[in-house]
């Protein structure tokens, strides 16, 4: 089986390093990850100047863009195989509810399942890599399960692994996005020529963290598996505009 690892955090990241030693069981494992830390750049690409594909004494691929362009121009060009599965991560962080928008971890996975890929993002919840281990040992079982038992058409799964050492996890729940709230009030500073500069708040805390949704998984020393789609149509509403549009529009 060969797999196609990126993620977010940049190719010096513990989390990736941590999780391609794992995947290792599974398969060949190629990485394709950013320069730098692109956190936060949910599923962009690069249009706007030409990337750069390097290798690191690890043998890692690293681009100068963003999750996205990593998965994409491996996908398009770059490797001389198809893979069988592509995985991002292990992010340092939480992608649950909400974040799931704005994640290069996610998107990078996105990426993948756009082409036709099984695909899966694996996010540990708190930053600074406590229990790395128990992300990993979860993602490789995921992964083995995703690999060895194929679903009928591509799938994109979140899965989000509390920092709790591997027999503390109270097992894996299958859960749907929950919703936070909105995130903390900008933060504004001044520079040193007396300019105002401002940094985006902290994301808020939980709104919807119901039985069934990955906050409570987590909040329940679980690990939350969550299967995502792409399509964003708003069916309930398609009648309802019909009716409101019609007439509209060139005669």
């Amino acid at each position: 089986m060969r797999i196609l690892l990126a993620n977010d955090d940049g190719y010096l990241a513990p989390g990736l390093h941590a999780l391609y030693l794992g995947l290792q069981r599974l398969g060949e494992v190629t990485v394709v990850a950013p320069e730098r830390n692109a956190s936060a750049a949910s599923n962009a690409l690069t249009l706007n100047r030409p990337l750069t594909v390097q290798r690191a004494d690890s043998g890692f691929l690293y681009v100068n863009g963003t999750p996205s362009d990593c998965v994409h121009i491996a996908l398009t060009g770059l490797l001389d195989f198809r893979p069988d599965l592509v995985v991002s991560g292990i992010n340092n962080g939480a992608n649950l509810g909400d974040d799931t928008i704005y994640s290069g971890t996610v998107a990078a996975a996105t990426e993948g399942f756009l082409f036709g890929l099984p695909a899966l993002a694996v996010s540990l919840v708190h930053k600074g890599w406590a229990c790395v281990d128990s992300a990993v040992e979860i993602a490789v079982q995921v992964a083995g399960r995703m690999l060895d038992e194929p679903a009928d058409a591509p799938v994109l799964y979140n899965l989000n692994v509390p920092n709790l050492p591997r027999e503390q996890v109270r097992g894996l729940h299958v859960t749907r996005l929950g919703k936070r709230h909105p995130s903390q009030p900008v933060v504004m500073q001044r520079n040193p020529r007396d300019e105002p500069v401002y940094w985006i708040g902290s994301a808020g805390d939980a709104l919807d963290d119901q039985p069934g949704t990955d906050f409570h998984a987590i909040a329940q020393g679980c690990a939350a598996l969550t299967p995502l789609q792409l399509d964003l149509t708003h069916y309930r509403l398609l009648e309802d505009c019909r009716k409101r549009f019609a007439g509209l529009g060139p005669a």
